[in-house]
Formats: C-alpha cells, sequence, structure tokens
C-alpha cells in the first residue's frame, strides 16, 4: 500500500498550469479562453465539487492571457471558489434562466479580449460544452466582434503530461484498486449475480481508502463474454464462465482505470490462450511505450500480438487511452493516432479481441512513461487466469 498522498495541490502546481496555458494563448494570439466542464474548471482553479451532478446551473471559467483565472459562478458556489486560489469571483442567483450568467460572463470576455479579439474555446474532439446551446448562441451574438477559436487540442496536450503530485494520485489509487482486485478472488462465488459479486468489490475498494467507484463493468459468459461496457447485471455465474471486472475508481478527483478476469470452475483451452495473448500483448505495449514513441507504436506491437494469437478482430476501436482526472482521456492508442510519448504521460494499456465468435478477452492496465520508458501503476495482474472453485 502507497502512503495516501496529500489531497489537493501547491499554489505553484496551479501557477504553472496558467504558465503554460498562457504561453500556448501568446503563441496563437489569444486573448481569453472560457472553460465550462468540471475537469477543466478544477484542473486549472482547484474548484473540486459533487455539485457538477446538478445539471440546472452552467459554470463558467475564464482563463486571461495574464494573471489568475476569472470565476463567473452561481453564488452558491463562491464560497466554495474562494477556498481556492481564484480571488476574482463574479456571482448570479442562478438559476436565472432568462439570462443564467451571459451577461456576466459577456461583460468579462469582452474585457479580456482588446488586444487580438481571439477567444478560445474547447470544441473539437473529446471536447464539450456544458451550457445551454441556446445560451451559447447568445454568447457568441454579443460577442460578434470577436473571433471564436477551437482550443480542444491544446488543453489535451496541456493535461497530457501530468506533474508527480498528479501521478502520486493516480499511482495510489491504482495501488488500492490493485489490492482489492487481489483479494477478490476470496469473495467471488458462484451461484451468486454479477451485480452481487461487483457490489461486495465496490464495497472493499470503499473500505480500503477509495474516495468513489463511479464505474463497475461486470460482464460474464461461458468461455468468454460478449461485451465489456454493460452491467454487472442479474446474470447467475456459472461453472464455465469467465467474468471480466473494470473498474475506473477515483482518489482526489483521480482515476484508475483496469480490469481482471476470473475463471469459474474450469474455462476451456482457448479461453487459456486467449488470457495468454493478451498477456503477452500487454508486455508488448508496455515494452513499446517510451519517450520518442507514439501512441500508434504503442498500438502496433500490442496488435501483433493479437493477430499472431489468431485474433478474429477488435471491435473496441482502440487499445488504451490517456488517464487522469477523467475515466479516459485523449489521446487514443490507434493506429492512425500519431500522439508522441513523453515523461509525465499516463496510458491505459488496453489489448482485446474477439477469440471465438461472441466471445472477448480484454486484459487493461495503467502506466506512466518516464525518461527510461514505462512504468506500471497498477500492478501486473496473474501471467495465468485466476479460476474460482
Amino acid at each position: 500500500m502507497t502512503t495516501e498522498p496529500e489531497r489537493g495541490f501547491t499554489l505553484s502546481e496551479f501557477e504553472n498550469r496558467m504558465a503554460r496555458v498562457q504561453g500556448v494563448m501568446h503563441d496563437q494570439r489569444i486573448d481569453a479562453i472560457l472553460l465550462t466542464t468540471e475537469p477543466d474548471v478544477r484542473y486549472f482553479t482547484g474548484f473540486h465539487t459533487q455539485f457538477w451532478e446538478s445539471p440546472t446551473r452552467p459554470w463558467f471559467i475564464v482563463l486571461p492571457s495574464s494573471g489568475k483565472p476569472v470565476a463567473i459562478i452561481p453564488e452558491i458556489g463562491a464560497a466554495g471558489m474562494a477556498a481556492t486560489w481564484v480571488d476574482d469571483i463574479r456571482t448570479w442567483p442562478a438559476p436565472v434562466p432568462d439570462d443564467d450568467g451571459i451577461s456576466l460572463l459577456t461583460e468579462v470576455l469582452t474585457a479580456h479580449s482588446k488586444q487580438s479579439g481571439r477567444i478560445g474555446v474547447p470544441l473539437g474532439h473529446e471536447s464539450l460544452l456544458r451550457m445551454p446551446a441556446g445560451d451559447y448562441q447568445i454568447l457568441r451574438d454579443r460577442l460578434s466582434g470577436c473571433e471564436i477559436v477551437d482550443v480542444a487540442t491544446e488543453l489535451h496536450q496541456i493535461r497530457f503530461v501530468k506533474s508527480a503530485a498528479e501521478i502520486a494520485k493516480i499511482h495510489h489509487i491504482c495501488q488500492i484498486t490493485s489490492d482489492a482486485f487481489e483479494a477478490l478472488p476470496q469473495s467471488l462465488k458462484m451461484g451468486e449475480s454479477e451485480r452481487v459479486n461487483c457490489q461486495r468489490f465496490r464495497i472493499d475498494l470503499l473500505n480500503r481508502g477509495a474516495d468513489n467507484s463511479p464505474y463497475i463493468v461486470g460482464g460474464a459468459g461461458h468461455g468468454g463474454y460478449g461485451n465489456i461496457i454493460m452491467g454487472p447485471g442479474e446474470r447467475i455465474i456459472e461453472v464455465g464462465d469467465v467474468l471480466i471486472i473494470d473498474t475506473g475508481t477515483t482518489f482526489d478527483g483521480y482515476f484508475c482505470d483496469f480490469d481482471r478476469n476470473f475463471g469459474f470452475g474450469h474455462v476451456e483451452d482457448e479461453t487459456r490462450r486467449a488470457y495468454e495473448t493478451v498477456f503477452e500483448s500487454t508486455d508488448a505495449g508496455f515494452a513499446a511505450a517510451k519517450p520518442g514513441a507514439t501512441t500508434s507504436d504503442v498500438w502496433a506491437a500490442m496488435w501483433s500480438v493479437l493477430e499472431a494469437g489468431g485474433a478474429l478482430g477488435n471491435d473496441v476501436g482502440r487499445m488504451g487511452h490517456g488517464l487522469g482526472m477523467q475515466l479516459t482521456e485523449w489521446p487514443s492508442n490507434t493506429p492512425t493516432d500519431m500522439t508522441p510519448l513523453e515523461p509525465g504521460v499516463v496510458l491505459t494499456l488496453e489489448p482485446g479481441m474477439e477469440f471465438a465468435p461472441g466471445k472477448q478477452m480484454v486484459h487493461e492496465e495503467n502506466i506512466v512513461i518516464t525518461e527510461d520508458g514505462a512504468e506500471m501503476l497498477s500492478r501486473r495482474a496473474p501471467e495465468e487466469m485466476p479460476i474460482i472453485q
């Protein structure tokens, strides 16, 4: 078990994040960036609240080309935001559907877009606007003299390389989850449903020190499973089944994301071979993951092992992704992604294959890129599939 990292971040962490984004803004002549989503807001301000679960109120952060972030937020969040390093906080008594912060936001953006008149908004791949589409159109109309530019890729790249403090949090939750997975064979039971078995796992994660476990997938099938994103359901686990459990569990707002496979009673030879193949594929991806390589190099290393092992295909679309404040982050391990790796990057390695019609085998680990190659953040899965009797 790792020592629990200190929660939150130092002031210098946020200053460094602002310096990085403001460097990009300077290079691209962007006066201000508008943020609306929980991960982006939290990354630049430290504002960490469960209140994002309520869809009623929008929240806005403006990153100016110099100085600290400006918060334009509902009054209910003023005290929480005041506890961060942000000191320019504008509020309104949300919800006010007729003008839910749009006038305040227009005022701030107008004041901070006097130089080039260019305002950045994340609009591209793996981004979204957490505000009513109609309000965004009103905002654009009011800012008609400004040019709106997409900064999704730039923000992805800034968050792509993690600080030592971020990596420590991810490592810690990976270790908690590894402990829980290694103890799981003692609690998994045939004759009970996927849901009941996964519920015990979730409780154990929380007892071990996880903050939350919002993502637990559990799916079983005879000799292999048919999907990796549904469940757990009411299916009763029987002799000959294989169960995959995949979890995204958090500590201080940072995720782990990896899975484990378990057989019950006995498993067929082709199932064992499939497990061995994805295990070896993970090793190949780990060896390929080093500074100067790309996500596509990692994909190719994993796929070559799967293909040689008789894979009928992989319909997931990628074999791993970035990881951090979100369960899945940019980029993706695909044949065409081509994102260069560098020290501080956290990735998942997730080789998977259809090894027989309707039967999949997927394995996932979490790694960090270092100066010398890669290091495991999760503890390696057993080389042979655990069999539950």
